[in-house]
C-alpha cells in the first residue's frame, strides 16, 4: 500500500501563521500537522509515502526525511501551486509516480487519530471514501450516501444558498483508490482535464462525473465518533488543538464560551433549554438577512422595548449588552464603598468590590447575619437566587430591607428569579419606589439566548439611571437581541412554560443525583443549575476531567468557592442530557 499525500498549496486561509512556515509544520498539541499524518499512516504499515510539494517545498522535504529516516520519501514538485488547485497536483502525481499497490490519498489540510486510518484499510473494498456525519461548522466537499455508497460529491461551488446538508456526509479528504483504478479512469480523466479544460479546481469534481457516468463505484466508509479535524484557517487549528490536546478541559475553562466549536455536552454554562422555541428561532431565521443589514436602534428606544417585555417604566429600565456590561459601571460607582456579599457567590462581585464583608451562604444564608453585618456597611449585594449555591431569599424580604435601610445602597442581582417562583423585586418597586435599590439581571438563563447578550439594570433613583444612561454608546445593542424584545412580546406564555419544565427538570435530575454512590449530597435550589457535594475520596477536579474525557460532558468544579469539600455546580439540561450525565457520572464514579 502506497500513500500520496497533497501539499503543495500556500494555505493562504491560514495566514499570517503560514507567511513564514509551511502549513502542515504548525503544531497542533505538541506535533505537528504533517507529523500527525505520517504518524498515523506508519502505525497502521504504510512507509512508502509520495508528497506534492510547492509552497516552502525545500522546507516541508527536509522535515520529513531528517524527522522521518527510515521511512521511503518520493516527492514531486508543483512550480505553479500559486495558480493551480489539488487536481493538478495529482495530474502531476499521476504523471511523475510509479502506482504500484493501491494508493491511499491525503490531503494535509487533515488531522486524524490513527484509528481513522485503521477504518479505511479494514473496508473490504479497494475504492473507498472516508465520511463522516456532516454537523455544523463543517465545510468543503460533501457526499451523497445510498447502501454504503457514494451516489454524488458536490464540491464547495455547487453548493447553493438553499442547498440541504441534512442528509449529506463530509468527505474527510481521506481515500483509498485501488492500482487500476488510478491506472485507468481515474487517471485518465483527471490528468485530461487538468492540462486541456480547468488546472483550478478539484479531483473531487472527477470523482463526481466518473460516479455520474456509473464507471466507477467508490464505497464509504462512515465514522462514527472517531477523531479528526480539518484545518483551513486559525480557528479550524485552535478546534483541532482542542481535539487533539491532553488537557481539554483546561482550554474550555479559559475561554468561557465559543462552545459551538467543540463537540461537548456542556452542563457548566446556564441556559434555559426550552427557550427560544422553534417558532422564534423560525421567525428569527427568516428576517436574519434584514436584520444583520440593519442598525438596531438608539438607548432610548431599546429601553422603551424592555419596559414592554418588563411591564415597568422606562425611565427606569436600561437595556444592556448582557449583564456583564453594568459590573465596570458599578465599580466606578460604588466600589469604594463598604460591601457586604454573600460568600461564596458570583466572581464579579468580589472583583468589583475591594472592601468587603461577607455573610455566609453554605448552602442557606441566615437573615439575621445580614442584618448584624449590614449596620457596619455602605452597601449590601443580594444575588437572589445566589450563585453557585442555587439558595435565595424571599423578595419580600430584601424589600423590606432596602425599605428600612434607606441609606444603603442594595444591588439585588435577579438574574435565576423566574426559578425560584418568587416575583421579581421590580414589581413592589414599580408600587411603591425605592431609591436605594438597584436591580442587575441577566437575561441569558431565563431566556436562553447567551449569544445574544441580553440583560438590563433598574433603579429608581434617577440620579443611577441617568449617570448610566450617560455611558451608554449610541448603539449599544445589536438587531438580533433588539428582534428578540419585540417578538418576546408574543410568547410570555411560552417562556412561563418553559420555566414550569425546566422546575421540573431540575427537581428529576436532583432525584437522579441523589441516587449515585460518589454524591454526598444534591442541594435545593432556586435557579436552573444544582449544587453536588461529592463523597470524601472523590476529586471534583478528576471527576469533571474524566467525564470530559471520557463523555465528552463538561462540568464546573467549584471546590475553590467553599472552605472545604469536593463541589461540582451542574447546569440544569433536557432529560436526556440528564440520563447520559447519570449514566457517565455512574461510569466515572
Amino acid at each position: 500500500m502506497q500513500a500520496l499525500i497533497l501539499a503543495a498549496g500556500y494555505g493562504n486561509r491560514m495566514r499570517p501563521l503560514t507567511d513564514d512556515t509551511h502549513k502542515t509544520l504548525l503544531m497542533v498539541g505538541g506535533k505537528t500537522i504533517i507529523g500527525r499524518i505520517i504518524d498515523g499512516l506508519v502505525s497502521n504499515g504504510i512507509t512508502d509515502i509520495a508528497v506534492v510539494t510547492g509552497y516552502r517545498a525545500e522546507e516541508l522535504s527536509s522535515y520529513l526525511v531528517n524527522e522521518y529516516p527510515n521511512l521511503k520519501f518520493s516527492f514531486v514538485n508543483n512550480e505553479r501551486y500559486k495558480e493551480t488547485n489539488n487536481i493538478f497536483s495529482m495530474a502531476l502525481a499521476f504523471e511523475k509516480l510509479s502506482v504500484n499497490s493501491d494508493l491511499i490519498l491525503i490531503e494535509s489540510d487533515l488531522i486524524y487519530h490513527p484509528s481513522v486510518m485503521e477504518r479505511l484499510l479494514k473496508n473490504p473494498h479497494r475504492t473507498v471514501a472516508l465520511v463522516d456525519h456532516f454537523r455544523s461548522g463543517m465545510d468543503g466537499t460533501v457526499v451523497a450516501v445510498s447502501n454504503g455508497v457514494v451516489t454524488s460529491v458536490i464540491p464547495p461551488h455547487l453548493q447553493g444558498e438553499s442547498f440541504d446538508f441534512s442528509d449529506k456526509f463530509k468527505t474527510l479528504n481521506i481515500y483509498k483508490f485501488s492500482k487500476e483504478f488510478c491506472e485507468t479512469s481515474f487517471k485518465k480523466l483527471l490528468t485530461y482535464y487538468a492540462n486541456v479544460i480547468d488546472d483550478n479546481c478539484y479531483y473531487e469534481l472527477m470523482l463526481g462525473i466518473l460516479i455520474y457516468m456509473q464507471k466507477e463505484t467508490i464505497h464509504a466508509e462512515v465514522l462514527e465518533g472517531e477523531a479528526w479535524a480539518e484545518v483551513d484557517d486559525p480557528n479550524d487549528l485552535s478546534v483541532a488543538g482542542f481535539v487533539f490536546n491532553e488537557n481539554r478541559k483546561d482550554i474550555l475553562d479559559k475561554s468561557f464560551g465559543g462552545f459551538w466549536n467543540y463537540d461537548v455536552l456542556d452542563f457548566c454554562f446556564i441556559r434555559n433549554m426550552y427557550f427560544p422555541g422553534s417558532s422564534i428561532i423560525s421567525e428569527m431565521r427568516n428576517v436574519l438577512p434584514n436584520l444583520i443589514h440593519n442598525y438596531g436602534s438608539i438607548q432610548q428606544i431599546l429601553d422603551m422595548k424592555m419596559s414592554r417585555f418588563l411591564l415597568c417604566n422606562p425611565a427606569n429600565v436600561i437595556t444592556l449588552n448582557g449583564a456583564a456590561q453594568i459590573y465596570p459601571m458599578i465599580r466606578m460607582l460604588y466600589g469604594r464603598d463598604k460591601a457586604l456579599m454573600p460568600n461564596p457567590t458570583f466572581g464579579e462581585y468580589t472583583k468589583i468590590f475591594t472592601s468587603a464583608d461577607f455573610y455566609s451562604d453554605s448552602v442557606g444564608i441566615d437573615k439575621e447575619e445580614i442584618e448584624a453585618k449590614s449596620k457596619d456597611c455602605d452597601l449590601v449585594v443580594f444575588v437572589n437566587p445566589n450563585n453557585p449555591t442555587g439558595s435565595f431569599i424571599s423578595t419580600e424580604w430584601i424589600y423590606n430591607f432596602a425599605k428600612f435601610n434607606a441609606g444603603k445602597t442594595v444591588i439585588v442581582d435577579e438574574s435565576f428569579i423566574e426559578f425560584t417562583g418568587q416575583p421579581s423585586i421590580i414589581t413592589m418597586l414599580e408600587r411603591v419606589p425605592l431609591e436605594n435599590v438597584i436591580v442587575i439581571k441577566s437575561l441569558s438563563k431565563s431566556l436562553g439566548i447567551p449569544g445574544i447578550r441580553l440583560g438590563y439594570t433598574y433603579s429608581c433613583n434617577a440620579t443611577f439611571i441617568a449617570t448610566v444612561r450617560a455611558e451608554m454608546p449610541i448603539w449599544n445593542a445589536n438587531s438580533l437581541a433588539e428582534f428578540m424584545l419585540e417578538i418576546i412580546l408574543k410568547h410570555r406564555g411560552t417562556l412561563r412554560q418553559s420555566i414550569t419544565d425546566t422546575i421540573r427538570d431540575r427537581e428529576d435530575f436532583s432525584s437522579a443525583l441523589r441516587k449515585l454512590a460518589c454524591v454526598k449530597e444534591v442541594y435545593p435550589s432556586g435557579a436552573n443549575f444544582i449544587l453536588v457535594k461529592l463523597h470524601s475520596g472523590y476529586s471534583a477536579d478528576a471527576v469533571s476531567s474524566a467525564m470530559l474525557d471520557r463523555n465528552s460532558i463538561y462540568i464546573k468544579n467549584i471546590s475553590h468557592k467553599f472552605a472545604a469539600g469536593q463541589y461540582i455546580r451542574l447546569a440544569v439540561r433536557t432529560p436526556e442530557d440528564h440520563a447520559k450525565f447519570i449514566a457517565a457520572l455512574s461510569e466515572v464514579c
